[in-house]
């Protein structure tokens, strides 16, 4: 069996990065390269963590730990510095070492036996990349209980529990697994309204720190800006885009600045329209409104220090639940948030619920929904729980 190894740790510059190594012939490169600081034998028994170096030849690359997770299976501690990362994969590559990612060695690793649960191995390749602990805390659950338990139950009771029963229950994971997505995945909500009614300051607010230009001049976002923001459970890119305003698409870099507004309007999780209370409701076009029909949206009535001149009975119905705010003065951002949990439905999200994480998952619960016969039933049962991964 060759010997392979992955960093296990996001990209970038970090206190630590790790580096998993497995394979049969793991000792023996290890006792090549990796000298222990007390000088003692190396002994790479299970459980032990060791203190020494990484050697190239006689040159030091960096101090590090060695922990010893069993047969063949080690982890390499050293400074999270991208160079000295890329320096000791190099030199583990140079002595016959196979480099995959994090998800590959995973996926490797695991490679579903015939009794082996699927998605167990599809929740640990998902918390590679889950963006929040409240999603990890979902994706861990589902390994033993909460989907594979569901699955595990409709398999034995399959000849007792009627098809509609499954399909109803099926129906409720699908369901549940929408927030789910979000808290695992992460959301994207886009600022999406006319010119100057303080998207970009409301971008600053929420992301705490000066990311948009701010100014008192129409259109002045002529390309979109993001920011990072974590209000648990989600972690969300929030996108300021150029005002929505047909005045403003002329030329080719305004046409092009309001088309991407649009594309990313359709691509978001979530939209929060931006308006301002202290001008018409006029100010909302048609256009604008009838984009926004049966989409995830917040409607947001920003400059709330200012006296109000908006008519809300004059907001359409998809759209006439407005939350006051000041961006500006930073009032009204609780029950903003609070309206963004409300809306994307992770408002006391139950970790322990039965939900899909994958898209193998997600065709085959819609695939058992409408099966017809236990027979049918039985087999997209079995190939949820052993199926081959994708």
């Amino acid at each position: 069996m060759g010997v392979s190894a992955a960093v296990m740790t996001g990209r970038g510059a970090g206190a630590i990065a790790t580096i998993q190594l497995v394979g049969e012939r793991a000792p023996a490169i290890l006792a090549k390269l990796f000298r222990r600081t007390d000088d003692n034998p190396l002994e790479l028994i299970t459980g032990r963590i060791l203190l020494g170096h990484i050697f190239d030849g006689d040159e030091v690359v960096d101090q590090v730990t060695v922990g010893c997770e069993g047969p063949g299976t080690f982890t390499i501690h050293c400074h999270g510095n991208p160079l000295i990362v890329e320096r000791i994969m190099g030199l583990l590559q140079r002595n016959g070492v196979e480099l995959l990612t994090a998800e590959q060695l995973i996926a490797k690793a695991l490679t579903p036996q015939p009794a082996t649960n699927s998605i167990a191995v599809e929740a640990k390749l998902a918390l590679t990349t889950v963006k929040t602990i409240e999603g990890a805390e979902i994706l861990n659950h589902q390994v033993e209980s909460g989907l594979s338990a569901k699955i595990k139950q409709w398999r034995q009771g399959l000849d007792r529990v009627p098809l509609p029963q499954i399909a109803g229950e099926a129906e409720q994971i699908l369901a549940d697994s929408e927030p789910a997505r979000l808290i695992i995945s992460g959301c994207t909500i886009a600022l999406i309204g006319p010119p100057n009614t303080g998207k970009s300051t409301l971008l600053n607010t929420l992301a705490g720190r000066e990311k948009a230009v701010v100014t008192d001049i129409r259109g002045t976002t002529r390309d979109w800006i993001s920011a990072e923001i974590h209000i648990p459970p989600l972690a969300a890119t929030v996108i300021d885009t150029a005002g929505l305003d047909p005045s403003l698409a002329t030329g080719d870099i305004g046409r092009a600045a309001q088309q991407r507004s649009i594309e990313i309007m359709n691509r978001a999780d979530l939209i929060l329209l931006i308006l301002d209370a202290s001008q018409p409701a006029d100010q909302l076009s048609e256009t604008l409104s009838s984009r926004l029909v049966n989409k995830r949206t917040i409607t947001v009535l920003n400059k709330a220090d200012l006296p109000e001149h908006f008519d809300c009975a004059r907001l359409p119905a998809h759209l006439a639940r407005p939350v006051r705010i000041s961006a500006k003065q930073r009032t009204g951002i609780e029950d903003l948030i609070r309206a963004i949990h409300q809306t994307c439905n992770v408002s006391g999200f139950n970790a322990h619920a039965a939900v899909v994480f994958t898209d193998r998952q997600r065709l085959l619960m819609e695939r058992l929904i409408s099966a017809s016969s236990r027979h049918q039933a039985d087999a997209l049962i079995a190939e949820l729980l052993q199926g081959p991964i994708e």
